[in-house]
């Protein structure tokens, strides 16, 4: 049996475990392009579990786990971030109410996560993460059966993951053709690696302290300091998480409800476990008092924001002049109460995209995109700062969707999260928006309009590879058509028509060219220009400045 610090250790050493191996994870992604990066979005999600487990100190189990779950919901960045965050939640239900882990809860633990994983993922794919973990799983479920202590069935899910592995690229020719196994599949192994070294031998993994890891520190110091350029009207920041009491028939309404009375920027986050409060405050003695009246109080931050003012104030600044150097963190934004029906939120990285979502009607855009997939928190602030009822959420691209879907269960708001792939899906479903139509019906209508909508891309390939029949060369300019890699390139000159002319089709009538910040506007306009001789009688082709890192152009045909 494990108690509560073993179990907090051993999540922690996972963490920094990852961390240090996160560019050997990253590698063994075998699409091209510069992408989220597996290793890097699970180190940041995980990492930041391993940050409020660290506060912890002589707690059961059961808390460890509900605390590093919860965390890491709020942190996961990316498709393999949520997927792992929803591992570590099934792992919090299964030692639910257990001060120790035992080999009957830490097989529990196993199973439902898994099952979590494999339910919020729609058409799951065997020979990735979610295959390593299902076998781990199996393989926990036999050596209980087996007699196996806790530590025996830990070794039993390790090295079930391994060999899991290990038959990934049998499973996804595109993995045995790369000659790699499956990145996120690797992640986890890891993960479970850094837990393992602390159950067998009560050593824990220390932090190489690699980019990611502070970057991750970074994204996460916001609290009063990164508020500073708001009007400080009451003095505290106070933060924290009250474990509700099953036995207390009040709801968290009347929390939030006092917390107004005495402060602003309130917000009360729940489910069936936790309430996550935040409110500014000048008696953060009361706001306490009020909600022992609900369970208990963990987690608990009193921050004096006007002595943080000053030294907040550069740092806010410095992010405004440069989000593209702190494109993994979202703006710091202030919670505002509902004043409108309906509000917008939408991801994307580049000045001028981010004026075109505003001139839209986006209420706040996220800071992110391919490379730096903003987290479930990034989302969910924005969405709580939205001063709407309802809030629509445009991901804009397929590794921040279910990061966004995490944000509905926790959001105050009523959250709907249009599936947009791609920036022109996004622009798409704003211009489709009719205010007139009730939020079902514009849901329906929005994505009947994105899915119309043909995305091209040209960026540059990241690495060596041979992939779905194409012989690519680090550096080569890649042409993406919806998300498929088209043909390779040297120069755009050469690049741009020709994914131009095989986008166009019969009944195409307008071309969107949106420019990104490594392209000039002379050569820009130039190419705009040439394109305009070669197509201008069959579509509109309309040029914006988009300013977007990593792709050069996107292209919108519709």
């Amino acid at each position: 049996m494990y108690n509560g610090n073993t179990l907090r250790d051993a999540i922690i050493s996972a963490a920094n475990h990852i961390s240090n191996n996160r560019r050997t994870v990253d590698e063994l992604n075998v699409f091209p392009v510069p992408d989220g990066d597996t290793g890097t979005n699970m180190s940041m999600s995980i990492g930041n579990a391993a940050r409020e487990l660290s506060r912890l100190q002589d707690e059961s189990a059961d808390q460890v786990a509900s605390v590093a779950a919860s965390a890491l919901l709020r942190g996961a960045r990316g498709n393999s971030g949520v997927i792992t965050s929803l591992l570590f939640r099934g792992f919090a239900k299964g030692l639910k109410g257990q001060e120790e882990v035992t080999a009957e809860n830490l097989t529990a633990a196993f199973q439902l996560g898994v099952e979590a994983a494999y339910k919020a993922v729609m058409k799951p794919t065997e020979g990735t993460i979610l295959t390593v973990a299902r076998v781990a799983a199996e393989s926990a479920s036999k050596a209980l059966e087996e007699g196996k202590d806790a530590l025996g069935v830990f070794e039993a899910a390790l090295s079930g993951a391994k060999e899991a592995l290990a038959q990934t690229p049998e499973l996804l020719p595109v993995l045995k053709k790369a000659g790699v196994v499956d990145a996120g599949g690797q992640g986890f192994v890891i993960i479970l690696e850094g837990m393992y070294s602390v159950f067998k031998d009560g050593v824990m993994i220390q932090s190489d302290a690699t980019p990611a890891t502070e970057e991750a520190a970074q994204s996460e110091g916001r609290n009063a300091a990164g508020e500073a350029e708001a009007d400080i009207t009451f003095t505290y920041c106070t933060e924290f998480i009250v474990n509700r009491d099953a036995s207390i028939a009040k709801e968290p309404a009347e929390l939030r409800a006092y917390l107004e009375t005495i402060g602003d920027c309130v917000v009360v986050v729940d489910d069936k476990e936790i309430i996550k409060v935040h409110v500014h405050t000048d008696h953060p003695g009361n706001a306490i008092e009020n909600a022992l009246g609900f369970g208990q109080l963990v987690h608990l931050k009193i921050e004096n924001m006007r002595d943080q003012h000053e030294r907040a104030k550069h740092d806010a600044e410095m992010a405004k002049k440069a989000p593209a150097q702190t494109a993994d963190r979202t703006e710091v934004i202030t919670p505002v109460a509902p004043e409108k029906p309906v509000g917008f939120v939408s991801v994307s990285a580049g000045e001028g995209l981010e004026t075109l979502f505003h001139d839209l009607g986006v209420d706040i855009v996220v800071s992110g995109g391919q490379t730096m997939n903003p987290s479930t928190d990034d989302i969910l602030r924005a969405i709580e700062a939205t001063p709407a009822e309802t809030v629509f959420e445009l991901p804009n691209n397929k590794n921040i969707i279910m990061a966004a879907e995490q944000a509905i269960p926790i959001s105050t708001r009523k959250v709907i999260v249009l599936h947009t792939r791609t920036i022109p899906q996004g622009v798409s479903a704003m211009l489709a928006y009719d205010p007139e139509l009730d939020d079902e019906q514009n849901a329906i209508a929005m994505q009947k309009a994105f899915a119309q909508v043909a995305t091209g891309q040209i960026t540059f390939a990241a690495r060596n590879s041979n992939y779905d029949g194409h012989a690519i060369k680090k550096g080569q300019l890649l042409a993406l058509e919806n998300g498929k890699v088209a043909f390779t390139e040297e120069s755009l000159e050469k690049c741009l028509p020709k994914l131009v002319r095989q986008m166009l089709k019969r009944d195409s009538s307008f071309v969107t060219l949106i420019y990104g910040e490594d392209v000039s506007d002379d050569q820009a306009a130039m190419l705009e220009q040439e394109l305009n001789a070669k197509f201008g009688d069959r579509v509109e082709i309309t040029l914006i400045n988009g300013g977007q890192p990593i792709y050069y152009f996107i292209i919108s045909v519709e």
